[in-house]
């Protein structure tokens, strides 16, 4: 922790919507911690979808956020808020915020911090909060997801997917995934799923049939949408949960049997994250250090990290995150 902060710092702004070569790096005072706030000298920002799509001009910060983008850091506690008497200053953690995680120094409601887990280095705590918060909240907590159960993630080798896999199997399900290459099959296999299907080799509705001999999955996790709506509604048990988090492969699905629903008492549930009241995400915040982060601090579960990026080399971080080359996360280093 410096003995002194300083007055300026560097900070990523978005140019313009466009490539990866709108991102910028450019000098900006030091935000200043309001009430219930803390001040986090930053370390590493994970790089999400959101950001990406918010650079495109395709995804308007909400209400109370700034232009800066990053929805997650690390880092250590510089500086608190009125009424904020936990985390402390000089605290290492890791923090969900709702902007402003490209930067050397961003703000955090401090109900949103957790503390770094103990295996694990302060720079690799910066892939936790985004991808964790969105995982518990939908999959344990909407999705009802219960041991002995089976569950199917999409996408399993992104940062979101390789977190879905270890936390529902540490929570006693089965898990399935589906990837688009083999390398990434066994990516999400080696985490823990029982099954991984390259969905551009395989029909993952004939595949989930077979895997369960008929009987379909309880829980899905999805992020691609309207062009997936008839194949997991075809994948899901009687009693099943199907939760979207994003729309990937549109949001607008023309033609759609209705009947299964029906016939299965399937269940329909979506969520987001970033324009959640404080409340919400404090109440997950408390469940991951409740239920989660216990397996965070004993190693049994991990952020897994592809690739990592100098802050001022915020586009190659998206570009890369736009070829869907990766297999977990990315993260900016701030070199703090």
């Amino acid at each position: 922790m410096p003995a002194t902060l300083p007055e300026t710092m560097r900070r990523i702004r978005i140019d313009g919507a466009g490539g990866p070569e709108v991102l910028k790096i450019e000098t900006a005072p030091l935000p200043v911690a309001g009430p219930g706030q803390v001040l986090i000298e930053v370390v590493a920002a994970g790089v999400n979808r959101p950001d990406v799509m918010q650079r495109q001009g395709n995804y308007p910060p909400p209400k109370g956020a700034t232009e800066i983008p990053g929805l997650e850091i690390s880092g250590r506690v510089v500086a608190l808020g009125e009424g904020v008497t936990a985390p402390a200053v000089g605290d290492e953690v890791c923090a969900l915020v709702i902007s402003g995680g490209y930067a050397e120094f961003a703000l955090a409601e401090a109900a949103q911090c957790l503390p770094r887990p103990k295996p694990l280095s302060l720079a690799d705590a910066g892939g936790l909060p985004e991808t964790f918060f969105t995982v518990y909240s939908t999959v344990i907590q909407r999705g009802r997801l219960q041991k002995g159960e089976t569950f199917l993630v999409h996408g399993g080798s992104s940062g979101i997917g390789s977190t879905a896999i270890q936390i529902a199997k540490r929570h006693g399900a089965r898990v399935l995934a589906t990837a688009g290459s083999a390398e990434k099959c066994r990516f999400c296999e080696e985490l823990g799923a029982d099954a991984a299907i390259n969905y551009k080799e395989a029909d993952f509705a004939e595949e989930v049939k077979r895997l369960t001999e008929g009987r379909g999955v309880d829980v899905i996790l999805d992020m691609i949408g309207a062009s997936y709506l008839q194949r997991n509604i075809a994948s899901l048990a009687v009693e099943g949960r199907l939760v979207l988090i994003a729309l990937m492969g549109g949001y607008k699905a023309e033609t759609v049997n209705i009947t299964p629903i029906m016939l299965k008492r399937l269940t329909f549930t979506g969520a987001t994250l970033r324009a959640r009241p404080n409340a919400d995400k404090a109440r997950i915040a408390e469940g991951l250090r409740r239920d989660v982060w216990p397996d965070l601090d004993a190693g049994a579960i991990r952020p897994v990290i592809h690739a990592t990026f100098p802050l001022e080399e915020a586009g190659k971080a998206h570009a890369l995150m736009e070829t869907s080359a990766h297999s977990g996360k990315i993260l900016l280093l701030t070199g703090r």
